[in-house]
């Protein structure tokens, strides 16, 4: 019997990881607090963490339970309530903060916990930087995008052996679909098959960092910029300096003229004294005539005034938010920079990608108090406060010569204004726009032809019911309507693949290899279809979801953990 799996929380997210399991063959069941319409799948309805719900859904029976709320506090409670009912339940926790979700599983047993916005946020990157990517694999520290692969008429793998492709380090080939029989990757490879007209290809491509030299012309030019944009930010703070200097200048100049016995030094310092209210030597004043004393009170006064307004202005500038725009400011890109409209989760994942990748990032964000400014401001990302929709705040970040702009606010609309203005003002700029509805993204792709448009729940649905079947996954993605996974399984005595080679394990399994490691090795293209699976050994290898079950007939969820 097929292990039951329920999925707690029906939102865009839980929804469409209900389907995909549906699709798959699963035994599954979903719990929400409303009824849905025309959902196929057996749905209960209530109180997501109510004892009551969770038993009518076969709590105590289930093998997986996937908290899928965008709700982090709900999910918490669910799960405490799951596991008094069921302690022995596999948790699949949807949960942005990291460092909880790091405490949670090595606390609790069989609690895996999981991040849309980690999930979508690489896909974004890699959509930004021109490749079109429609899931990802995580592979030697690195996350791979991947990508579909059609072959025709023009395509320059025409023709093409696929065993050409099997060797090459820098491309993992995830999965095979012929156009016209059913023959699985490996079996294509062994035998020398061509690629033809209508043959379709899932290719992971190590991603590449670029170098961050730069030219002296474009050093010399950023510290223009960044005194220009100093001038222009300080003008008020140097016009009040200024003032400041000719008013006591000006008292000097007064004390010296009309009172001969006084000196230069002693009449500066009495002013000096006078105008910032710290006092000054007062034998300039004695036996001097009615009018200076007059000039005098009104200097004290006037400095007084001038001296107040400059420290106001200081203070701002310093301790306040001005002296931050100004360093950022001075730090925009002037071209080849990457500009993220929204900080939001999804937004701070892809900045630090980006960054990662050796690549200039601009934040534009209008809320002065978002929680992330501090985590991107202390990798040396500038951020310009303002709304990203006016056309002022695209051109003080360089639009014009920017390479890629990515609308992926919490808003969808916003997302869309964005995108359409970043069109009108810089026709060649390439735009990723974040569209939560997966319709209406598909269709907003369609009438407006920007360069993606992506929907995260539909991004990260995928990874949620891949990891329900088959334990923790590294890969994923959708062909054709089939859902198919990258794992690790680490192989036992009793595994189904021990004592094989691997590509008749392969052949028999319908699965596709990606390396094998052994004995404080890696073993990569042909070495690893000839290599025998032992114990001990941990195979990474990518397989149709429908395909998981068997191995759950010997060891249920048995993955090794990287």
């Amino acid at each position: 019997m097929k292990p039951r799996i329920i999925v707690c929380g029906l939102e865009r997210t839980g929804f469409k990881i209900l389907t995909l399991l549906q699709r798959q063959g699963a035994f599954v069941v979903g719990i929400n607090d409303r009824p849905i319409r025309n959902a196929d799948a057996e749905i209960v309805v209530g109180e997501l963490q109510a004892a009551e719900t969770l038993l009518a859904a076969g709590i105590r029976d289930a093998q997986t339970l996937i908290l899928a709320s965008s709700d982090e506090a709900l999910n918490l409670t669910i799960l405490m309530q799951a596991r008094v009912l069921n302690p022995h339940v596999r948790i699949i926790n949807r949960l942005f903060n990291t460092s909880l979700g790091v405490r949670l599983d090595l606390t609790l047993p069989d609690h895996l916990t999981m991040s849309v916005a980690a999930l979508a946020a690489p896909v974004f990157t890699f959509s930004a930087i021109g490749s079109e990517a429609i899931g990802q694999l995580r592979l030697f520290n690195q996350t791979w995008p991947i990508h579909e692969e059609y072959i025709d008429e023009r395509h320059p793998w025409r023709g093409k052996k696929l065993s050409e492709l099997w060797e090459d380090r820098t491309r993992m080939l995830i999965y095979y679909l012929p156009i016209d029989d059913s023959v699985d990757l490996v079996t294509a490879v062994v035998h020398g098959r061509h690629l033809r007209l209508g043959d379709r290809l899932l290719i992971g491509t190590q991603p590449s960092v670029r170098s961050d030299s730069k030219s002296l012309f474009q050093r010399i030019s950023k510290l223009l910029t960044s005194f220009k944009h100093f001038q222009q930010h300080s003008r008020s703070i140097l016009l009040v300096a200024l003032a400041l200097l000719l008013t006591i200048f000006s008292a000097t100049m007064v004390y010296t003229s009309f009172q001969m016995d006084v000196s230069l030094v002693d009449a500066l310092s009495f002013s000096v004294g006078m105008v910032t209210g710290a006092g000054g030597n007062d034998k300039v004043l004695v036996n001097s005539p009615d009018s200076i004393k007059i000039f005098t009170i009104v200097m004290t006064i006037v400095g007084t005034g001038v001296i107040g307004i400059w420290y106001a202005l200081l203070n701002d500038f310093i301790l306040g938010t001005r002296l931050r725009q100004v360093l950022d400011a001075a730090r925009i890109p002037q071209r080849g920079h990457f500009i993220i409209c929204g900080l939001g989760s999804i937004g701070v994942q892809i900045a630090t990608q980006l960054l990662g990748y050796g690549y200039e990032v601009l934040i534009i964000e209008r809320d002065t108090a978002n929680r992330f400014l501090d985590t991107v401001r202390s990798l040396g990302i500038p951020v310009i406060h303002g709304d990203a929709s006016l056309p002022v705040a695209l051109k003080t970040a360089n639009l014009e010569n920017a390479e890629c702009l990515l609308a992926v606010t919490s808003n969808d609309t916003a997302n869309l204004e964005i995108a359409l203005n970043a069109k009108g003002l810089a026709p060649r700029c390439r735009v990723v726009v974040r569209y939560e509805d997966p319709d209406h993204a598909r269709m907003a792709q369609q009438v407006f032809e920007f360069e993606a448009v992506l929907s995260p729940p539909e991004i990260a649905a995928p990874a949620f019911a891949a990891s329900a079947l088959g334990g923790r996954i590294l890969g994923n993605g959708i062909v054709s309507d089939s859902l198919w996974v990258a794992l690790a399984t680490l192989i036992t005595p009793n595994h189904p693949f021990c004592g094989k080679l691997v590509k008749e394990a392969a052949m028999l399994s319908d699965f596709v290899p990606l390396y094998v490691e052994t004995n404080s090795q890696s073993l990569h293209g042909w070495n690893l279809l000839e290599a025998v699976l032992g114990a001990g050994d941990i195979l990474y290898l990518t397989m149709p979801a429908t395909r998981l079950e068997q191995l759950w007939r010997v060891t249920p969820f048995q993955v090794a953990a990287n």
